[in-house]
């Protein structure tokens, strides 16, 4: 199958890659980055390099590649996100989502592309009550705060955006793993070891997790799939904030962390932060087991923090 991957460098794309090349399929893949375009080549795969929010440069690259399959993992992040600035720092991640998103799929339908695969989250859910596993038939977090708001609204304009071109949506959970920012080397593990990732009042938010591998994994099992709808693309283990930092702590031999409480951790964090904190609900994978028969390798976190982190 020849496939055209939007956001090949990024961490997903770098673990989706060899993956591809290795079932045997042709990729082409973008990159903002003309350094990283040698190591696309190097991994089998055919590099364009594209600012992907130019509506002529994508037209041509899919045009050029005729692929019958697109895969849109387009991302724009900062290694290091500051919660109290989310609206500064997603500025052009939103865009991709809206913006880049609607150049990607006129794209694909113009040149007739047969699948079209795309990355959302699955932690930007409306709040439901305490305990809520969320469903992927629950709302968006729409009339989110305003720091989340542009965001939220970028996540819907690209599902739908998606989903009417008869697409697959794969709401990811929080990734971890190599290249990514629960790693080794990640920012979070940095900001463990020094002391600044603490849990927030009583650590009640719950996060639902996904290493980045079984994430590119359940990308290639969506490429094989007829139908078209939205999956949460997560662990079996959705986890209280109370849990897993001091987890991941112990896992990478950092100081146990802090506890603040909620006051005074806003004035660091802003409200986006203490909300991931407090009040984030995890989310279910139980219909992208049965309807894309995708299983995660890594069925929990716990496993995972101890041995691939990376």
């Amino acid at each position: 199958m020849r496939i055209f991957l939007a956001g090949a460098t990024g961490a997903i794309g770098r673990r989706l890659v060899p993956m591809l090349i290795g079932a045997g399929h042709q990729v082409t893949g973008t990159t903002r980055s003309p350094e990283k375009a040698d190591l696309l080549r190097a991994a089998g795969a055919e590099p364009v390099i594209i600012d992907a929010l130019d509506p002529e440069a994508v037209q041509a690259a899919v045009r050029e590649a005729q692929p019958e399959a697109v895969i849109h993992q387009l991302t724009a992040l900062p290694q290091r996100i500051d919660p109290r600035k989310i609206e500064r720092d997603f500025a052009l991640n939103d865009r991709l989502r809206s913006e880049g998103t609607r150049l990607l799929v006129d794209a694909a339908k113009a040149v007739g592309a047969q699948r079209i695969v795309a990355q959302s989250i699955a932690f930007a859910y409306a709040p439901g009550p305490p305990g809520t596993l969320h469903r992927e038939s629950d709302p968006l977090f729409l009339d989110a705060p305003p720091s989340f708001r542009r965001t939220a609204l970028a996540l819907a304009d690209l599902e739908s955006t998606v989903l009417g071109a008869s697409g697959i949506v794969l709401r990811y959970g929080y990734f971890y793993g190599p290249g990514t920012s629960i790693s080794t080397g990640g920012s979070m593990a940095e900001d463990l070891r020094r002391r600044r990732l603490p849990v927030v009042g009583r650590g009640t938010g719950v996060w639902s997790f996904l290493h980045i591998d079984d994430a590119a994994r359940a990308t290639v099992v969506a490429l094989g799939h007829d139908g078209s709808g939205a999956y949460n693309i997560v662990d079996d283990d959705p986890a209280p904030v109370a849990e897993w930092i001091p987890a991941l702590a112990q896992a990478l031999s950092a100081p146990r962390p802090w506890r603040i409480p909620a006051p005074i951790a806003r004035l660091v964090a802003g409200d986006y932060g203490v909300m991931a904190m407090t009040r984030s609900q995890g989310a279910s994978n139980e219909l992208a087991k049965r309807e894309l028969g995708w299983q995660p390798t890594y069925p929990s976190w716990r496993e995972g923090f101890r041995t691939a982190l990376g």
